[in-house]
């Protein structure tokens, strides 16, 4: 009885040593960096070329496999570049889930990617732009006021807020870029711009000092949160435009503003 025991504890142990997750030889599941994705998801569109964003490419062909595997994405697109085919597809897939509006903007959010990875990757690097909040009675997310925070502590200044996020149709002048998360407005009254916009880049957001000369407002800040989830078409296709060093006005010119390395929020918070 007792060398019956002990074969049947032996056989118990190899057995969960074969089947366990981290039994010899078993392949490891894939991991899907949503940083990367969505980085590439807000530069990859409006580039000249079909090159892949650095850091990004495995990450952005395993999401395009997953597209493909379900008919939303030829096979030919799967190349780590998340182009305006990609978006498209995205956002299809998007609406398969139910989404709407700026929900399915093709955008990868947190709950469409894990959705999409069930059985299929792990999802890391989560993006999470929190709950509503304000800041000087403007509406804006937890990840952009902790932004605006950092932007002011590095400047040594205190910002005011003028114009806030998801205000859809809100502000006239902005082309939309409001109407999600991720956008601000901040009064240039009684601080220097240029150190102001080079402190809020630094800390993540494409920013510019914004002058009547270049369109119908008063001078002020224009702030957009680089990787919001949230944020509007409009105010991708400008994070876009910062990302190739361009002003973000509808004439795509120069960038003005002070230069400094590319970073998002995450990035700058790892130092």
């Amino acid at each position: 009885m007792r060398k019956l025991a002990i074969a049947a504890l032996l056989t118990a142990v190899s057995g969960a040593a074969l089947t366990g997750t981290a039994a010899a030889g078993e392949a490891a599941e894939p991991t899907v960096d949503m940083e990367a994705v969505v980085k590439a998801a807000m530069w990859d569109p409006y580039k000249p070329d079909q090159s892949v964003t650095p850091g990004s490419g495995p990450s952005v062909e395993l999401v395009e496999q997953a597209l493909a595997s379900k008919d939303l994405l030829a096979d030919k697109y799967v190349d780590g570049h998340f182009g305006t085919t990609t978006v498209d597809a995205y956002a299809e897939y998007q609406r398969s889930l139910g989404y709407e509006g700026l929900a399915a903007s093709g955008l990868p959010g947190k709950g469409s990617l894990a959705e999409l990875g069930t059985g299929r990757y792990e999802l890391t690097a989560i993006i999470d732009v929190g709950t509503k909040t304000t800041m000087d009675g403007e509406t804006v997310n937890m990840r952009t006021k902790e932004m605006v925070e950092a932007g002011e502590k590095r400047a040594g200044m205190d910002f005011t807020v003028t114009q806030g996020s998801y205000n859809p149709g809100g502000v006239g002048a902005s082309g939309g870029t409001h109407d999600g998360g991720g956008a601000v407005d901040i009064s240039v009254r009684g601080i220097d711009p240029e150190t102001a916009v080079k402190a809020l880049r630094q800390v993540g957001f494409a920013a510019w000092h914004r002058t009547p000369d270049q369109g119908d407002w008063a001078a002020h800040i224009h702030a957009i949160a680089i990787s919001d989830t949230d944020m509007s078409p409009q105010a991708q296709a400008q994070a876009g435009d910062y990302f190739l060093g361009r002003n973000g006005l509808a004439d795509h010119g120069k960038d003005d503003g002070p230069q400094v390395e590319k970073v998002t929020w995450e990035e700058y918070r790892r130092g």
